[in-house]
């Protein structure tokens, strides 16, 4: 019998996370994800990630606590930072310090102990908000640090970050995800979503979703507070 492949998929409980592990799944993996509690603005997107990892079919789905909130410097950390509702210049305030390398560290960690070779992320660089760990250079820049910094690699067995949706804008996202039966109303993508997981429909994650959406040709399944305009 071949071994199975294992892959560590980071699962936001967004819309782009969840596309990336029915990438995963579709592509062979034993999928085995992992979520961060960093204290962020709303708990919805963790519920929303337990749901979809079950949806998925993931092997197992781990919460990480690791309180960003501590260090604040972001609206999604720090109540006292506004989520910003029309589009501004330059990077947001909802850009979180070192979140990507945090989880891709703890993501990294994880494969090791599971002998995994391969971590999934649903980093994008086309319609995003311009973060800068959100780029194909940093995510390369981060592969290397990990084959250098790693037992498993130095070893021979080499670790590949994955960032399939890297090069695609939200409307083929939302397309991919569509044909490989991913349920897109079980995701929260807002930044500051309600308790029930309804969006605003007015941040920067909800706007790139909704316009996502109708480029697609796709009806949004997004649970709103006021009904889309």
């Amino acid at each position: 019998m071949m071994a199975t492949k294992k892959a560590v998929v980071l699962l936001s409980g967004g819309l782009d996370s969840a596309t990336v592990l029915a990438i995963a799944r579709a592509e062979g993996y034993e999928c085995h994800c992992l979520s961060l509690d960093y204290h962020q603005r709303h708990i919805a997107e963790l519920q929303a990630a337990k749901r979809i990892a079950a949806a998925l079919g993931a092997r197992e789905h781990r919460v990480v606590q690791f309180n960003l909130a501590d260090f604040g410097g972001s609206a999604l950390t720090d109540a006292n930072i506004a989520v910003p509702e029309t589009p501004g210049e330059g990077i947001p305030v909802t850009y979180v310090p070192a979140r990507n390398t945090i989880m891709l560290s703890l993501a990294l960690a994880w494969a090791e102990v599971l002998g995994a070779r391969d971590i999934f992320i649903g980093v994008n660089a086309l319609d995003y908000s311009g973060y800068p760990d959100c780029r194909e250079e940093y995510i390369a820049a981060f592969e290397r640090m990990a084959n250098l910094a790693t037992k498993a690699a130095v070893e021979g067995h080499h670790l590949k970050i994955h960032a399939p949706l890297i090069a695609l804008n939200k409307a083929q996202i939302i397309q991919r995800g569509h044909a490989l039966g991913v349920d897109y109303g079980l995701t929260v993508s807002c930044y500051q979503a309600d308790a029930a997981g309804r969006a605003c429909g007015v941040c920067d994650s909800c706007r790139f979703r909704r316009a996502g959406f109708i480029n697609a040709g796709i009806p949004d399944p997004t649970h709103y507070r006021t009904p889309s305009p």
